[in-house]
């Protein structure tokens, strides 16, 4: 019986301990890969304090709706309706806070289609010359000129994570996600590294559901 080969992750894994190993480091951090989350990120927008006051009233701050995987982030119990070009709206876009220093909608392919604007894929924080429309919310409304985009699927990692997998802020991974009768890869993963990330992958609704994520059965990071 022919054994199928390793995984490039046990491979590059084993290679960093047996070098470790030789240098009389300690290896006993690396024996076990990190716990790795995948979730899909559903269209958000992410606000200002100053226009989360333009929205839902002066003063006004955003309450905890549910705590998310990452420390501190959190979808809100406030919602508001995006309007496109075509008058084709969506309606209970969900705030995620905490309040940030820029204002920012991240939709999936299929939603920019239904509105009807062209949405480029970025990195977060990067809207400069993106799509914007208009945001009503109970008490006023915002017109952006910029910041609709989709999100570029990306990893959280924090240092010791990406030591074990030997990558740095900025570069980019592999995700190979393993469902029943379907194998997906997704390359351009887009590495985020901070001290107070846990490690977890976001991918949008479309991609959530192209590789059949809800009844994965194995996901797996892989240095490109």
């Amino acid at each position: 019986m022919t054994l199928p080969p390793p995984s490039r992750s046990l491979v590059e894994t084993l290679i960093r301990q047996s070098l470790y190993a030789q240098l009389g480091r300690e290896t006993s951090t690396l024996t076990a890969a990190p716990t790795l989350v995948v979730n899909s990120s559903a269209r958000h927008m992410h606000l200002t304090q100053e226009n989360v006051e333009i929205l839902f009233g002066k003063g006004a701050q955003l309450t905890v709706h549910k705590w998310l995987y990452q420390e501190g982030q959190f979808a809100s119990g406030q919602t508001v309706t995006l309007v496109g070009p075509r008058d084709r709206i969506i309606p209970n876009l969900r705030i995620l806070g905490p309040c940030r220093n820029l204002t920012q909608i991240e939709l999936a392919y299929t939603d920019s289609i239904y509105l009807g604007i062209n949405v480029p894929v970025r990195a977060s924080g990067d809207i400069k010359g993106s799509a914007g429309g208009v945001v009503i919310g109970p008490k006023g409304v915002v017109e952006m000129k910029e910041g609709i985009i989709r999100a570029a699927r990306h990893v959280h990692m924090s240092p010791a994570d990406a030591a074990f997998y030997g990558v740095k802020a900025g570069q980019h991974m592999t995700l190979l996600v393993e469902a029943e009768k379907c194998s997906t890869r997704f390359d351009d993963l887009l590495v985020r590294v901070d001290p107070s990330f846990k490690l977890e992958v976001h991918i949008d609704t479309d991609e959530a559901n192209c590789c059949d994520l809800a009844r994965a059965k194995r996901c797996e990071l892989i240095r490109s």
